[in-house]
């Protein structure tokens, strides 16, 4: 059967501004706490894309109302007591959602629900949050032993705990969180190496219990909350497409306005400035206490560098990009920490390293590093590997050069209309 692709570029300098999608990551958490709310809240300006409507298909099954209104959601939330669903609940490709809702159906007492999602999903590792949610007393069972989905998930009384993140990872932070507001007693997380931290910024609006102390975090039980609107800030992370683009592309120059500049998420920008790259921002307001300004992307020689591990838990999502970056900077990048992005919809670090040498990079590949040769690359063809991130970075990386991107329709899963916005900075329609 042949399948579907994309030809891009060469593409002339991208100029102009542009609003990228809402926040996927506060997407998936403002629907999940306004559908725990006591009465009707809105979302304004959320991600709807694949992931994201998973989770608004999951909550209704579990009886949250939500409507669309033009670009929002209305909800009406249960106040603290889900549905039992009628059937097994599909998470698609949203890992961020499989993982967190499980958190929250272990704490509904009585309740019994089964979690699946698409063949990428049913690869990925749900032990890291099953194992802490047993602790508490979840009762959760699945594939190998409960770490592979389907999950069942028959819902109980809980108790805090005090946890210690073996691997930094937001998802199992808010999943462990979110189970807290059902536990007696508190429930304590501590990282490491800080991770995004929209749930601890969502707990604050809705005023929920929160106590963060230096690297621990904790909650408690609560009783109803009410309901109140949020505003979703445009996602760096699909920001971050286009600021590369236009770093890479002659006589490019890019902002992108109104998006989220959340600390946690930035580490990107750390890592161009050591390139080279000619790039600014600045926080203008604040939405539900997430900073929200503006970043200017003007076309810059680049220099390899060797990234700090520190700074791949604030950039795991832009590591893809990064190394599309790093394919045109002069000399060598080191990316190293990368063993969570083996398990992302694709071995990321696999799928980077094919595609890079498919556009005639020299690349070695780690356990959980990569080695990057800059200098260019050449015309070619990129796989999407069924991953929404690597279809929109292989993309970019091609860009000046030309690119035939195979199935394209990957990006979809977090940006829909990405490839008509990076056309439309092209001047091309």
């Amino acid at each position: 059967m042949d399948r579907p692709f994309l030809d891009l570029g060469p593409c002339s300098p991208l100029r102009g501004a542009l609003r990228v999608p809402g926040d996927k990551s506060v997407t998936h958490r403002g629907l999940m706490l306004l559908a725990l709310a006591e009465g009707e809240g809105r979302l304004y300006y959320p991600l709807k894309a694949g992931d994201t409507l998973s989770t608004a298909r999951v909550l209704r099954a579990l009886g949250a109302e939500i409507e669309e209104e033009g670009p929002h959601f209305r909800v009406r939330g249960r106040g603290l007591r889900l549905k039992e669903p009628e059937d097994v609940l599909d998470c698609g490709n949203a890992g961020t959602l499989m993982r967190l809702v499980l958190g929250i159906l272990a704490g509904q007492e009585g309740l019994f629900a089964v979690l699946t999602g698409d063949a990428s999903l049913r690869r990925r590792p749900m032990a890291r949050v099953a194992e802490p949610l047993r602790a508490m007393g979840a009762r959760i069972d699945g594939r190998e032993g409960g770490g592979k989905a389907p999950l069942a998930v028959r819902g109980g009384p809980l108790r805090g705990i005090r946890y210690t993140l073996p691997v930094p990872s937001a998802q199992v932070k808010s999943a462990l969180l979110l189970a807290g507001l059902f536990a007696e007693g508190e429930t304590e997380v501590e990282e490491p190496t800080p991770t995004r931290d929209h749930t601890e910024r969502l707990f604050r609006h809705f005023g929920l219990p929160l106590w963060v102390a230096g690297s621990r975090v904790r909650t408690a039980k609560t009783g109803p909350f009410p309901a109140k609107d949020l505003t979703v800030p445009g996602d760096f992370s699909s920001a971050a497409f286009f600021l590369v683009a236009a770093l890479i592309s002659p006589g490019s120059e890019v902002v992108v306005e109104g998006v989220g500049l959340n600390p946690t998420r930035t580490g990107l920008l750390q890592v161009l400035k050591a390139m080279g790259a000619e790039v600014e921002w600045r926080v203008l307001e604040g939405e539900a206490g997430e900073p929200v300004g503006y970043v200017r992307a003007r076309h810059s020689p680049l220099k390899g560098v060797a990234v700090d591990e520190g700074l791949i838990p604030l950039m795991v999502d832009e590591v893809p990009i990064l190394a599309a970056a790093a394919a045109w900077a002069e000399g060598e990048t080191f990316i190293p920490g990368l063993s969570e992005l083996r398990v992302k919809e694709s071995d990321r670090v696999a799928s980077i390293a094919q595609n890079l040498r498919a556009l005639g990079v020299e690349v070695e590949e780690g356990p959980d590093w990569l080695r990057i040769r800059g200098g260019g690359v050449r015309r070619g063809e990129v796989e999407s590997f069924h991953d929404h991130r690597i279809a929109m970075a292989f993309a970019v990386a091609g860009l000046p050069v030309g690119v035939r991107v195979w199935e394209p329709e990957w990006a979809e899963i977090s940006y829909p209309g990405f490839f008509r916005d990076l056309l439309g900075l092209c001047g091309a329609s």
